[in-house]
């Protein structure tokens, strides 16, 4: 139940961010759902590992196959799909935190907080190179597949 109560938040947040960033509407179900999946993914692989990386990592890699494969079906630019995808897995709030910390003069915590900012930016960009690499490999099929499609 819970799992699906993260999908359903997961899904409205994006698909808010979607509209308040002006995204196509054309493109909002499939970023809502790209989105909401990856937080899903995010929220399974957290309950096994409680760190940073490899739930970021995870997510980033779900994003980005299911971001890349929305971009070509609905014919919209990648971006539109990443940007209110990733909006649940930005870590606005570490920092926040961080910034905090920074002007208060805890510069044992700042550093802590900045570190973890930098690791979860970091295995979310590897997450999309690794997704690209992964995409590119299964592009081809997918641009038969529609092909037939489109003859029917």
């Amino acid at each position: 139940m819970k799992v699906l109560i993260e999908l359903i938040v997961s899904f409205a947040s994006t698909v808010g961010f979607g509209l308040v960033t002006n995204v196509p509407r054309r493109s909002l179900l499939p970023a809502g759902i790209t989105g909401s999946l990856a937080w899903v993914a995010y929220y399974l692989v957290l309950q096994v590992d409680n760190g940073l990386i490899l739930p970021n990592f995870t997510a980033a890699i779900v994003i980005g196959i299911l971001g890349n494969i929305s971009a070509v079906m609905f014919r919209v630019p990648v971006n539109i799909i990443y940007v209110p995808s990733l909006v649940s897995l930005v870590p606005g709030g570490i920092l926040y935190l961080g910034m905090r910390s920074f002007t208060l003069g805890n510069e044992i915590r700042t550093g802590q907080y900045m570190f973890n900012a930098l690791t979860i930016a970091i295995a979310l960009a590897v997450g999309f190179v690794v997704a690209e690499v992964i995409f590119y490999r299964i592009k081809p099929f997918l641009l038969r597949l529609l092909a037939k499609q489109r003859e029917r």
